[in-house]
């Protein structure tokens, strides 16, 4: 299969290393400067280090060298902040080939997802989202990893032929919706998981705190048009687990460096990543109040990220809450 992969993060990066195994790759890096480097180093030191790439894997600063080769899938790797130009800029070159995106969150100002983007953006055009609980560094190191394709059936069957092979497993569902919202907000929950384990809370609070996260994705999810039983899944429970306690999750680390009383723009700096929950939450929250839907951890998030409170302000008003049944 010819496939380009658009975005020279560490999560682009890696899944076209694992397809370049099978197939045809073509990888677009924005930037000219580290494109070149990818090309002469056949490595991405900046995002991926340690992973050599084959001499057969195309890395371009051009779109249309990438596309150039008539790709039967497009795989779209930017942050969510990136999504709508690339799917712009794939609608002016008029490809035909199905659109899949990485990316977990909300868009900035707009508060849509990523197959509502793809609707105003590319249309009918044949799209889906992967996801599901992933590093990318175990997945280039060929780790045993499962995700979560959603889509039509056509874009699902094309996705698992491109991905689904050795350690690497996909499962489809056709809950665009509830992949999509389990993977934005599992990022916020992350956040609020650093913070706790910054401020030495224990494991059971990070327990507790897990599991009243995932009620409020639920039901966030499912008054956005999600099923429940997809938030049981990878791309619900699965992902959830591994970014509240994996040691690579961007957003745990924002977590972290919060509750340990450093100022959100030098956490963000000393990352040097994305962390899409920083982002996202405060669009969860406004679709959430729009929704009618509490959720009370996403908010606390959201006064720590903002300044509003202390990590240890937003904890004592989450324990002050009144008492409720397990189910609400």
């Amino acid at each position: 299969m010819r496939i380009a992969v658009l975005g020279g993060g560490a999560w682009g990066t890696a899944m076209a290393l694992v397809a370049a195994g099978r197939h045809e790759v073509a990888l677009f890096v924005r930037d000219p400067a580290q494109a070149e480097a990818v090309r002469f180093e056949r490595e991405n030191r900046r995002y991926l280090p340690g992973f050599r790439l084959p001499a057969e894997l195309l890395a371009s600063a051009d779109l249309s060298a990438v596309l150039a080769n008539d790709p039967e899938l497009i795989v779209v790797a930017t942050p969510t902040s990136g999504l709508r130009a690339a799917m712009r800029a794939l609608a002016q070159h008029h490809v035909t080939a199905p659109v899949l995106w990485l990316c977990k969150g909300f868009e900035r100002d707009t508060g849509l997802l990523g197959h509502q983007i793809a609707a105003q953006e590319l249309g009918a055009h044949p799209a889906g989202v992967l996801s599901g609980p992933s590093f990318a560094q175990e997945v280039a190191a060929g780790l045993p990893t499962a995700l979560t394709v959603a889509g039509s059936g056509a874009v699902c069957d094309i996705a698992t032929v491109a991905f689904h092979a050795g350690a690497l497993r996909v499962y489809a569902t056709d809950d665009l919706t509830g992949v999509e919202v389990g993977g934005a907000v599992k990022n916020v929950m992350a956040i609020a998981t650093g913070i706790a384990d910054a401020l030495q809370l224990g494991n059971n609070a990070r327990a507790a705190l897990i599991t009243r996260g995932l009620a409020e994705i639920i039901r966030f999810g499912v008054a956005l048009g999600a099923r429940a039983e997809t938030f049981m899944g990878l791309a619900g429970v699965g992902d959830l687990l591994l970014t509240c306690t994996g040691e690579l999750s961007r957003n745990r680390q924002v977590g972290l460096r919060l509750g340990q009383g450093v100022p959100l723009a030098r956490t963000l700096a000393d990352i040097g990543h994305v962390a899409e929950g920083v982002w996202s939450a405060p669009e969860v929250a406004r679709r959430a109040q729009e929704a009618g839907v509490d959720m009370p951890i996403t908010h606390a998030v959201c006064a720590v990220l903002a300044g509003r409170l202390s990590p240890q302000a937003a904890l004592e008003l989450l324990l002050a809450r009144d008492p409720r049944r397990e189910g609400a």
